[in-house]
């Protein structure tokens, strides 16, 4: 008892007592059951809550809440033999960067709640959490760490490092793991660049060639998973070509790794001549591969199109969108070819027996959701299902669970209630789905008659792929939103002057055609950085901006890439038409302004 008394949910006696009485209500009604030979094909599943916790499922599914919150939010997640459930934080506390989760009785929700390890370099990135082989594997940015299980929540053993990554914390730097079936771990070292240009997420910067970044970076390494004290040295190369990956699995029953992967962005704001601002939207491809030993995905020279299907030359090598490049040949073809910054970040094999013959060896996927969809709704926030057979698809990918976002239409990121994030099996084959905005984890059943599961239990989701503005692909000009306010037409190109076109352009992406920017980019609506010193505001545009900076008393740390191919005409009406937009009323900012930074910033 006193056990329960000290985990962090703060359970008192009585409600412990409650949960006993219920448990062993729920036990005497079980053997009063098997007593009289009618035991039911759902015993020891817990009931789903009344509106499957506000998800939207497949018929004969059910989900329960295991928590609604957890203090440091969530990224990956995985799940012991005994049920336990154990979650990578997003914002580690002083208590440590881990979550473990014990239901003691049995309905789903977690009784206990215990934090535990304090390590370096603990990030909003999170990262994976692993069981393999009796050992709890888990990382961070730059490190992956071990601890061998135990009967007890939280293992009592020592914290062994396995993996260091020795260059500091950048873009992209999540590191997910696999293990293969002969003692091998596989992570990434993603690419901290969009496209490796000259000028990162600058307009028309050129690519380097050859991208110098592929060397040590952008690709999946393999390891000793047993080994302690490994350097990317000690590992070997195996794939290439890979921007960013955050979820990773290997597939038993053809033995090969996949991985889910992020496409680059900004193909109309850094390339407004080639690409227009609906195929910046749905374009590049979030591409789901099968990794061998030599493969290339392609990046940064190439980009996948899923709507002409195929690879394309990326524009800072050439590329218009149309030109295809040499040695497509070469490189690694897509299982499946998802829509542009659906942001895939976990995948996972079902090996369970609980859900219907059709879900056995295919892959779920946790869409994480865009940020960089607009004007065009933000697409994603669900989680999504390839049926496969042997590595293969045996039918187009379908959406699972939606219903994440609690928003019809996401216009910004900041609008979505929860992001699905990660993926685990449960013992009994039930799915768990954690998210990354406020930690809540779902537990997802089935209770029907898996003999008869087909069409009908599978049509409310097809028809949600083809409707939901955050799955369907928009229709050009048709489907473009702005705003949620009265007036939805007064940030569109033709109501704007030049200066508020150009912020169409090159701004909007990331702050927001309403200037209200999202979860990752700063809001320019009352803010001193546009309000305030007008040397520093056009130095953000000339220079650049990175680093952590706080707006309005938040933290923002994403890259501001410079922007001083653009003119000083140009400079002007884009930060003028800042200054007197989204409620500001700043004087205007000119054209000498902006020339006489510049000269005293080339003066230094």
């Amino acid at each position: 008892m006193n056990r329960l008394l000290n985990h962090n949910n703060g359970l008192n006696i009585a409600f412990v007592f409650k949960k006993r009485l219920l448990t062993y209500g729920v036990l005497f009604a079980i053997t009063v059951s098997l007593f009289a030979g009618c035991t039911s094909k759902n015993d020891g599943l817990p009931p789903g809550d009344p509106d499957n916790a506000g998800l939207f499922l497949p018929g004969d599914f059910e989900a329960v809440a295991v928590v609604d919150s957890l203090k440091g939010r969530a990224r990956h997640l995985t799940v012991n033999t005994n049920g336990d459930i154990y979650v990578k934080l997003r914002f580690p506390d002083d208590e440590g960067g881990n979550a473990a989760l014990r239901d003691i009785d049995n309905d789903g929700k977690a009784d206990i709640i215990k934090t535990f390890d304090d390590y370096i370099d603990r990030s909003s990135y999170g990262t994976e959490m692993r069981i393999n082989k009796g050992y709890l594997y888990f990382s961070s940015v730059t490190r992956i760490y071990r601890q061998k299980l135990t009967d007890e929540l939280v293992p009592d053993t020592e914290l062994e490092l396995i993996l260091t990554d020795t260059q500091p914390p950048r873009q992209h730097d999540t590191k997910p793991i696999a293990f293969d079936k002969e003692g091998n771990l596989y992570t990434v070292f993603g690419a901290p660049s969009d496209a490796c240009q000259v000028d990162d997420r600058s307009p028309l910067s050129p690519g380097m060639f050859p991208c110098p970044l592929l060397e040590t970076r952008g690709g999946v390494w393999r390891f000793d998973a047993d080994k302690k004290n490994q350097f990317q040295e000690d590992g070997q190369k195996f794939a290439t070509g890979l921007r960013s990956v955050v979820g990773m699995d290997w597939n038993e029953q053809d033995n090969n790794l996949y991985a889910v992967v992020h496409g680059r962005d900004y193909l109309h704001s850094t390339w407004p001549n080639e690409f227009t601002a609906w195929e910046g939207a749905v374009l590049p491809s979030e591409v789901f591969v099968r990794l061998k030993e030599g493969d290339d995905a392609g990046w940064p020279y190439h980009y996948y199109d899923q709507i002409k299907d195929g690879y394309f030359l990326s524009p800072e090598y050439g590329g218009d969108g149309e030109k295809q490049g040499e040695d497509i040949d070469k490189l690694t073809d897509p299982v499946v070819a998802f829509p542009g910054h659906f942001a895939p970040n976990d995948i996972l094999f079902y090996k369970g027996d609980q859900f219907p013959e059709r879900y056995k060896n295919g892959a779920f996927i946790a869409f994480h959701g865009s940020t960089s969809s607009n004007p065009y709704p933000q697409s994603g926030y669900f989680v999504g299902f390839v049926p496969m057979e042997n590595g293969v698809p045996t039918g187009p990918w379908e959406v699972f669970a939606d219903g994440f976002a609690e928003q019809e239409i996401i216009l910004n990121t900041s609008d979505a209630t929860y992001r699905p994030m990660g993926l685990a099996e449960g013992p009994d084959g039930s799915l768990y789905v954690s998210d990354s905005k406020k930690g809540k984890i779902w537990r997802i059943m089935y209770k029907g008659d898996k003999d008869k599961f087909g069409e009908a239990q599978l049509a409310g989701m097809e028809k949600r792929k083809r409707t939901a503005p955050n799955i369907k692909t928009p229709v050009e000009n048709e489907d473009m939103i702005v705003s949620e306010d009265d007036d939805l037409d007064k940030y569109k190109d033709e109501n704007l002057g030049e200066g508020g076109k150009l912020y169409n352009i090159y701004c909007a992406i990331c702050h927001q055609r309403n200037g209200l920017g999202n979860d990752r980019f700063p809001p320019l609506n009352n803010t001193e950085w546009v309000l305030g010193d007008r040397t520093r505001l056009i130095n953000v545009v000339l220079k650049g901006l990175r680093g952590e900076i706080f707006v309005n008393e938040k933290s923002y740390t994403n890259v501001m890439p410079k922007l001083d191919r653009l003119t000083d005409e140009e400079i002007a009406g884009i930060l003028t038409y800042i200054r007197q937009s989204f409620g500001n009323s700043a004087s205007g900012i000119t054209p000498e302004e902006v020339a006489g930074v510049r000269k005293a910033n080339a003066a230094e």
